[in-house]
């Protein structure tokens, strides 16, 4: 029996933190009914409406991907469906919902170097508006990307769907990054990513990284989060400093955190995929 990424992860014990993507903003549309592998373009989303999608994350801190409901999916090929776009930097988070109808013409609507600098959530978005969840949490399910995702994934999902508050909306979503730590989910606006057996809790040790930074900035938010006890994390000030650290403040509190990429031991990052090597984040806060 082969013995899945997941598994794989549990076992080595590879280090979730810094492993969230990089994206400051989330573009999500709800396309229901089965994904592929390539879920913009694999679905009955309109191919080439899917790769102009696709072509919003360009060269930017941009994430997009579809959703869907929790549970069943129907095969809904028209009609009105929701656009969420979420903006993770500290101090500027928000989220917007729309509901669209004429896809076709989303990605020439979408500014995203605008949505990137925008404090406060547009009022000039396509679409109807909806009203915006406070918390949207996305949990990857697509079997077709990776198998733990759907096996591990789609229970979790409901669970949360099923404790979830009038507030929060619970999605499944078509793809995160890092399978080897399903289940993952995305919490938005906030931006972390949490993974592994204890994902749900959202607490410290379960978290993979604030996807408004890049790798090395979120081991560095995480370690300082460590070393003043927080049992789950919240958004600090991380910058980077010329000499290649980063400044971390919190509560008046200046940190300086040097992180440093080690190698780690080969593991497969899929199902069914070859080990390759790895790598993890060490920190030394001073």
């Amino acid at each position: 029996m082969t013995v899945t990424c997941s598994a794989i992860r549990a076992q080595t014990n590879e280090s979730l933190a810094g492993t969230a993507p990089h994206a400051r903003l989330w573009v999500l549309l709800e396309q229901p009914g089965p994904w592929g592998r390539d879920a913009l373009v694999e679905s009955h989303l309109p191919s080439v409406d899917g790769h102009a999608l696709a072509a919003l994350a360009a060269a930017r801190p941009v994430r997009v991907g579809l959703i869907r409901s929790v549970g069943a999916h129907p095969d809904v090929r028209g009609g009105a469906r929701t656009l969420l776009l979420a903006r993770t930097d500290a101090g500027a988070s928000w989220i917007a919902a729309r509901s669209v109808a004429d896809v076709g013409s989303l990605h020439a609507l979408l500014d995203v170097d605008a949505l990137l600098n925008a404090k406060d959530a547009p009022t000039n978005l396509p679409g109807e508006q909806l009203p915006a969840p406070a918390n949207a949490l996305l949990v990857c399910t697509n079997a077709k990307r990776d198998q733990c995702c759907a096996v591990l994934g789609r229970p979790m999902a409901a669970s949360m769907a099923t404790a979830a508050d009038a507030r929060t909306q619970v999605w499944e979503t078509s793809h995160t990054g890092g399978h080897r730590f399903a289940p993952t989910f995305v919490s938005l606006p906030d931006g972390y990513l949490y993974g592994g057996p204890d994902a749900e809790s959202r607490s410290l040790d379960a978290c993979r990284g604030r996807s408004s930074l890049p790798p090395a900035g979120q081991a560095a938010e995480l370690a300082v989060l460590r070393r003043l006890g927080a049992s789950a994390p919240r958004p600090l000030e991380v910058h980077r400093e010329d000499d290649g650290r980063w400044r971390v403040t919190a509560n008046g509190r200046h940190f300086l955190v040097a992180v440093e990429e080690r190698p780690g031991i080969d593991r497969p990052e899929s199902c069914g995929k070859a080990a390759v090597p790895s790598h993890t984040w060490q920190t030394a806060i001073s």
